[in-house]
């Protein structure tokens, strides 16, 4: 199979048997498929109402089947989540971390796991920016609201062809695939007309498998499946190489979120929606005491949460700014990765706080808040959020210098 311009719209095959081979679509994205508008650039911060509405509505269930419902997928995509960082010559927004930061949250408040794929939907747009020209007019030609999902750790190998790759691979956590438009995933590739080395290949829907692996007890909706790819050939402008992510400058885009080291938005992208998780787990456990007796210690440890995810709210946020305001020196990229991972610590810690609070109340099966409790527990053991590495291998080595 090969890919290429004629973007391939139909629904991603699941299990292990290999992907039909759909028809293809006019050129330039599956968002034209969808009829989206080509609008000019708003610099709007996505308008999260609408989603944080549905994902509340839809939240429980989701968890029960695993899955957003199309409705939620919907919204992601109609609220602006997608087109947040595509540039405005496609009619993206060309929007600010902060902005995005702060729509994340009160959709996190409603479910975790909605807020998970919308940023994730936000920031894989971000990383495709580092496409060619040709890869930017194939996804948001027809507009901007082309929905991906990203394999960030390499797995899979591609091997040189006339005019791009062959491609194979399989891609384990990939949030948000089964409602994706395009996967981008990473893969070791060997010297041909390019560098050998680690390249990102932007792949359509119909042209991978998701086997249906994601069984976790937290982020249940979050779909977080494997995608399959067997040999399908990858076409030179839908690739990029992997270093040009980490150094922030971008050799094909000058949209100036486009331009920022991969350091300093990998844990942003995963925490601000644990922040609002832990703020909606803070909500559940405060209705289920209201108006009961309590003890004491239970009054001072909600007390204690709230605390600390107003200070792990503020760190996020303060990193979303510093972003946008290009403070890109090592010591300031370190910072970023440490309030992450030092928010995450913060919100989990928050959160098992909440639900000793509850009492067993809480942990009944129908209770959002032992919801929020997985999802918090499930979501802070990403590895971008990780406090050693980010705390003893990269913050303290700007902090204190080289071991003697």
């Amino acid at each position: 199979m090969s890919v290429g311009r004629g973007v391939l719209d139909a629904p991603a095959a699941t299990g292990t048997e290999p992907a039909p081979e759909p028809a293809a679509v006019p050129a330039a994205g599956a968002a034209a498929a969808r009829g989206a508008a080509s609008l000019p650039g708003t610099g709007q911060a996505p308008a999260a109402g609408r989603l944080r509405a549905l994902a509340a509505l839809h939240a429980a269930e989701a968890d029960t089947r695993r899955g957003l419902a199309r409705e939620v997928t919907d919204a992601i995509r109609e609220d602006g989540f997608a087109r947040h960082f595509v540039a405005a010559r496609f009619g993206g927004a060309e929007g600010t971390f902060e902005d995005l930061t702060r729509a994340v949250l009160p959709v996190g408040e409603s479910c975790a796991a909605t807020a998970w794929c919308a940023s994730l939907a936000a920031y894989a747009a971000r990383l495709a920016s580092h496409l060619p020209e040709e890869g930017h007019q194939e996804l948001w030609g027809a507009g901007p609201d082309t929905l991906l999902a990203t394999g960030l750790m390499p797995a899979g190998r591609a091997r040189p062809a006339d005019g791009g790759w062959r491609v194979t691979g399989c891609w384990a956590y990939v949030s948000g695939i089964a409602f994706a438009d395009w996967a981008v995933v990473c893969a070791a590739a060997a010297g041909g007309d390019e560098p050998a080395g680690l390249r990102f290949f932007a792949v359509p829907r119909g042209a991978y498998t998701v086997r249906e692996t994601w069984d976790s007890v937290g982020m249940r909706a979050t779909g977080s499946h494997t995608v399959v790819v067997d040999d399908v050939f990858v076409p030179r402008h839908l690739s990029f190489e992997r270093a040009a992510t980490l150094t922030g400058r971008n050799p094909t885009s000058r949209v100036a979120s486009h331009n920022v080291p991969f350091r300093g938005v990998g844990g942003l992208t995963f925490v601000a929606p644990v922040v609002g998780a832990a703020a909606g787990a803070l909500a559940a456990c405060a209705a289920t005491l209201t108006g009961r007796r309590r003890s004491p210690t239970a009054e001072l440890d909600v007390v204690r949460a709230s605390g600390r995810i107003d200070a792990a709210r503020h760190l996020v946020e303060e990193s979303a700014r510093a972003l946008d305001r290009r403070l890109f020196a090592p010591r300031e990229l370190a910072r970023n990765e440490r309030n992450a991972a030092f928010a995450a610590e913060t919100l989990r810690e928050a959160v098992t706080l909440l639900v000793g609070a509850a009492g067993t109340s809480g942990l009944g099966e129908g209770h959002s808040l032992q919801r929020f409790w997985r999802d918090v527990t499930s979501a802070t053991s990403h590895v971008a959020l990780q406090y050693d590495t980010a705390a003893r291998e990269n913050y303290a080595a700007v902090l204190l210098g080289p071991k003697n």
